[in-house]
């Protein structure tokens, strides 16, 4: 008779047999992790594409680092860090390779390009001031700084516990409690209008 692992235990059990040359492992780490990591991208870089493409480096990088994979350690530790590395690279190279915005005016017809775009149906009063506050929450999200917003993501989205994030941002438990503490108070502040 065949015992149920625990999830940790079925995590550490697929790193084994991925460090033994079972490249197949490593679909069974996926189909467990992908989502979690997926949706962790998404809230820290704010774009779908950027996260997908973020997440399947992710899982690259668990592939090519296996035999640096300590069995003791937390799979799920061990893959948010190389995710939370990932958004930061992601963060740095984003900030010397800007986007044009498009409320960006154009000097020659004085119209920005988001005003060139096609209008999308209005929606419902309800369901717009709905988008319009999600909107403002992630926006007023992004515009945290970066290790506060790491800290606020893992534990306020993925549910981490204060001592997981701590581990994932290589940070003492402390630290992450005050960057929660600070976050929650810009947010607060930012957000009044919305509360």
């Amino acid at each position: 008779m065949s015992s149920i692992l625990e999830p940790d235990d079925q995590d550490r059990a697929d790193m084994a047999r991925l460090q033994a040359g079972h490249d197949a492992a490593l679909n069974d780490l996926m189909a467990r992790h992908a989502t979690p990591v997926f949706h962790f991208l998404c809230r820290m870089v704010g774009h779908e594409d950027d996260a997908n493409d973020l997440a399947q480096e992710t899982f690259v990088r668990v592939f090519k680092s296996a035999k640096s994979f300590r069995i003791e350690q937390k799979f799920s530790t061990w893959l948010f860090t190389i995710a939370a590395n990932l958004a930061r690279n992601h963060f740095r190279w984003r900030s010397r390779h800007p986007n044009i915005s498009l409320d960006a005016e154009n000097a020659e017809t004085e119209q920005s390009v988001g005003s060139t775009l096609p209008a999308k149906n209005p929606a419902p009063n309800d369901a717009a001031l709905a988008e319009e506050r999600a909107a403002a929450v992630r926006a007023a999200v992004r515009k945290l700084p970066e290790d506060l917003r790491e800290a606020l993501v893992l534990c306020e989205w993925e549910e981490r516990s204060v001592a997981e994030a701590a581990a994932i941002l290589e940070a003492t438990p402390k630290a992450v409690e005050s960057r929660l503490y600070r976050a929650r108070g810009l947010l607060r502040e930012r957000l009044k209008s919305w509360l």
